[in-house]
This record gives C-alpha cells, structure tokens and sequence, in this order.
C-alpha cells in the first residue's frame, strides 16, 4: 500500500484539474450513480469535537475511498487546524487497500474548487471583486480557486481579527498579484462585490440578506452545529444550490443549519432548494437565468469530492513514483 504524507499530496493535486473533475463526479452523485451514504459522526463532549467517517464508491472516475475527518474548533486557539483527515483508497475490483493519505489538505482543496465549480456555473461572466470572509486555510484556498474561474481584479479580505486580515490581505498581494485588501465584515464591505465566498466556523451570520447587492454569487461553506453563516434573508432571496439535498438537509451537525432553519421557521420548503451543483451540469436544472439574479452555493462538503482528489493524486503519485509502499498484511 501506498503512503503519501501531506507535502506529497499538495505537489500533486492540480488545482484546475481538480475543478475540471469535479463536475461529472457531481453529475454521477445527482444522477443516483453513486454510492455515497449520510455521514457517520462520533461526537465528542470535552473538548467538543466529532469524528466523521464518509465512504463513497464512483463509477466514474472508479474509485473507492472513505475518509476519516476530525473536526474540533477549539483548536483555532492551540494552534492545531481545526479539520484534520486522512483518506485511504481501495481497489474498486479487489476491495484491497491501495493507498493512504493525508485527507487535511485535500479535504481544503476539494471545498475550494467546489466553490470555484458553482462560481464557474453560477457567477456572472465579469465578475472582477471577490470579497472573502475569513483567514483560514479555507479562506486563503478560496483566494487561489475562485479567480481560476472568473476574472478577478480586486479581493477584499474580512474577518473578525484585523491582524489576520490585513496579514491574509498582504499574502494575497504577495502570492497572486492580485490586488488583496482588508475590510471589515459590514454592509460597504458588500458594495460591488460580484462573488463572496464565507469560509468562517461562525454561529452568527457573515452573510446577510440585506447586505447582498443584484447580481451577486455567494459561495458558504463554514457549518457549525450551534448557528449559521448565512441568514434566513440572505437564503430566501436567492436562488439555492447544494451538493445533494440529502447532505445539505442531513439531520445531525453535518447539515446546513443556513437551510434547515429557515425550512423549520416555515420560510421556505424543502422545495426552494433549485438544483444540486450535479444537475447544473447535466442541464436538468437551470443556473443563473438573469444578471440581477442573487444565486447561493451552500456546501457541507461530500465523500465524493474527496474521492475524486484522492483519485488524481493517486494516480499523480503512480506516474511519478512518489511515496512510500508498505505491507500491512
């Protein structure tokens, strides 16, 4: 069996062609041709945590994979990332284990070309001014995914902590030369904005209905078991897409609390979600139907997204011999 640690993986994950992959394995998940089972979650009391294990069979690309992901929020304070996971690929003929791997970074990789996906579909075609809240990994993925797909000219940074806003800000000058700069998390940070993407673990809203402009895509990916990161306003005005309606409306802390809650307060049906992110792309739903139109990606991250990674970097690291084999048996 193969090991590939975490530098490993990020030398091998293309993003562009992760993005590019993403969309016929979310065709094949809508269309019913996959196998992918809710989530199975042990939840931790103290320190409050959970560990999730998510399987998945694709036919397309053929891979079987699970991965194992922790998420424990109180580590934002020791300095530990908060997500953790590691994803181990079988054989799909043999059932035999081929391949262990880190699951951290691409577990960050997959959620921002996911994003950049639904911007892809979804985001008006000159969209120049992305606003990105929040500093974390996921944050700053979101800063290298989203202007692969539209032509980003400006990035504004918020968050709660203006020391790592203006840090992030200045990395993203740094690294994309594209202009990055800090603001606040308020309704004039909004102004102009063509994309927001909220990668925050918040349970107040960072999204709100009366803040979002004509014409705006919203990209939400932050869950947290206790609120939300888009408001009930913010929902209700736009037009909603997910992975799976199954995922998005899981019942325990792996669903999106963005959706459910507005769908329990009697302000929408579980019929005003539009389209699975699948059914864009097959043509059986359609996306943006007007300029003005204000459209809202929710995600909660699927089985089939890591599978998909795990999939090209597996099949990177056989091409060019990296990693290191061992026996388990």
């Amino acid at each position: 069996m193969l090991f590939l640690n975490r530098r490993e993986v990020e030398s091998l994950l293309d993003l562009d062609r992760l993005i590019d992959a993403l969309g016929p394995a979310m065709v094949e998940l809508s269309a019913g041709r996959a196998s992918m089972p809710a989530r199975i979650m042990s939840m931790v009391g103290e320190p409050r945590g959970l560990l999730a294990a998510m399987p998945v069979f694709l036919g397309s690309p053929r891979t079987l994979a699970t991965k194992l992901v922790s998420l424990f929020p109180e580590n934002e304070a020791r300095g530990v990332p908060t997500h953790q996971a590691v994803i181990l690929v079988f054989d799909a003929e043999t059932g035999s284990p081929r391949a262990l791997m880190d699951g951290t970074f691409i577990t960050v990789a997959r959620t921002a070309a996911g994003s950049a996906l639904s911007a892809r579909l979804l985001a008006r075609d000159d969209s120049r001014v992305l606003l990105i809240i929040g500093t974390g990994v996921e944050a700053r993925a979101h800063a290298r995914a989203i202007p692969r797909v539209r032509p980003i000219r400006k990035i504004r940074v918020a968050g709660r902590n203006p020391q790592k806003v203006a840090r992030l800000a200045a990395e993203i000058t740094l690294e994309q030369g594209i202009e990055a700069v800090a603001c606040e998390v308020a309704a004039q940070s909004f102004a102009g904005a063509h994309i927001v993407c909220a990668a925050t673990h918040t349970a107040e809203p960072v999204v709100r209905g009366a803040w979002l402009q004509p014409g705006v895509h919203v990209t939400s990916v932050g869950l947290n078991a206790d609120g939300c990161e888009v408001d009930a306003e913010a929902v209700v005005k736009s037009l909603v897409v997910v992975e799976t309606r199954e995922a998005a409306l899981a019942p325990n802390a792996g669903g999106a609390n963005d959706l459910k809650w507005p769908i329990r307060d009697g302000l929408m049906s579980i019929n005003y979600i539009h389209a699975e992110i699948g059914e864009l792309i097959s043509g059986a739903k359609p996306g943006r139907t007007a300029t003005d139109q204000i459209t809202l990606y929710k995600s909660v991250g699927v089985a089939a997204q890591d599978a998909v990674a795990a999939h090209l970097v597996l099949d990177a690291a056989v091409k060019q011999g990296v990693g290191r084999e061992f026996e388990i048996s």
